[in-house]
């Protein structure tokens, strides 16, 4: 039997053997079982939260009828031009813009032209009137001051807005412009349809 002396590890709990009690007795103490099973929990928590961080959230997309919406020809750029998408309901107030600049889900020859909710994701606030033609955004919301990105889909800017705003999606065809659809959760809905 060797009589080395081994450095214990300052940081880990440190388990007794058999040789520092006399049989019959328990070999742990309950400060070492609690921080030893302690050390345990966290690792597995760490584990789990790691692997919740991968998960992936599906965009909520419903799709309507087609409903025509304006002309190509007919529109001027920075000028939004109101109209009521997917129905006539609460929240359904919706702005159709020409922003002179490429957009995501626009429309046209440049792919400039796009539609959006005028309502807040945070709280619902009425965001008519705020378009800003220098930034091509819409907001700031007079609740919270959400302020969103018309060029890309929506997004917020800033503010306490935690979803884009739902964006109308269209579809051109000659010179008509028709809604087809919602990508995103309108403001007061809880599946975008009315009622």
């Amino acid at each position: 039997m060797s009589n080395q002396t081994q450095t214990p590890d300052i940081d880990a709990p440190q388990l007794p053997s058999k040789a520092d009690h006399p049989a019959g007795k328990c070999l742990m103490s309950r400060r070492k079982f609690l921080l030893s099973s302690g050390v345990a929990t966290s690792t597995v928590m760490v584990s789990m939260n790691g692997g919740m961080a991968m998960a992936k959230v599906p965009a909520i997309m419903t799709t309507y009828p087609r409903k025509k919406i304006g002309k190509l020809s007919a529109l001027k750029t920075d000028k939004p031009v109101g109209f009521e998408y997917p129905d006539e309901g609460a929240y359904a107030q919706s702005m159709l813009v020409k922003l002179g600049v490429e957009a995501g889900g626009g429309v046209g020859q440049q792919k400039d032209v796009v539609a959006f909710n005028y309502f807040c994701t945070h709280q619902g606030g009425d965001l008519s009137g705020t378009y800003k033609a220098d930034t091509k955004s819409l907001g700031a919301c007079p609740l919270h001051l959400s302020t969103y990105d018309l060029t890309r889909h929506g997004i917020l800017i800033s503010g306490q807005a935690y979803q884009s705003l739902p964006q109308v999606l269209l579809e051109l065809k000659g010179d008509d412009i028709y809604a087809v659809g919602v990508f995103g959760l309108i403001f007061g809905r809880y599946d975008n349809l009315q009622g």
